[in-house]
């Protein structure tokens, strides 16, 4: 009674048989993301999940692709890509836009301080008044 190599249990490997062979990375062409952003920015508002289900992505994948169209890194589509997305922005822009932001989050702590500045001044004042009412208030009758 023989065996062949195919029944004998592989070496290294629990429950003698081969591995699933390693998944490979998925790579995309540019057309083709242009076309999957195209399509899940113009689907209803219920149905954008149904096309990242379908074609196996998810949504950061798109997130990304937008990003880059935006900035043109994806050429393609030719008359799809809109003159503005064309355009790449200067040093200057980039900055001025960084900046922007920071100033637009500094103003929103700036305001939430504030805000709670004039709380704790309020609760300051309110204690006050309880303590000097408690000082000024009726002596305890003690029998």
């Amino acid at each position: 009674m023989s065996t062949s190599s195919e029944d004998q249990p592989v070496q290294g490997v629990p429950g003698g048989s081969d591995p699933a062979p390693r998944p490979s990375r998925r790579a995309f062409s540019p057309e083709f993301k242009l076309a999957v952003l195209t399509e899940y920015e113009n689907a209803p508002h219920g149905e954008k999940a149904a096309v990242l289900r379908r074609e196996g992505l998810y949504s950061s994948h798109l997130i990304e692709w937008a990003r880059a169209r935006d900035a043109g890194a994806l050429t393609g589509g030719g008359e799809k890509a809109s003159p503005a997305s064309r355009l790449r922005k200067t040093a200057e822009q980039v900055e001025l836009e960084k900046l922007r932001r920071e100033n637009e989050k500094l103003q929103a702590d700036l305001k939430k301080t504030r805000m709670a500045l004039d709380i704790m001044g309020k609760a300051h004042a309110l204690l006050e008044e309880l303590s000097e009412s408690a000082d000024n208030g009726p002596p305890s009758s003690r029998s």
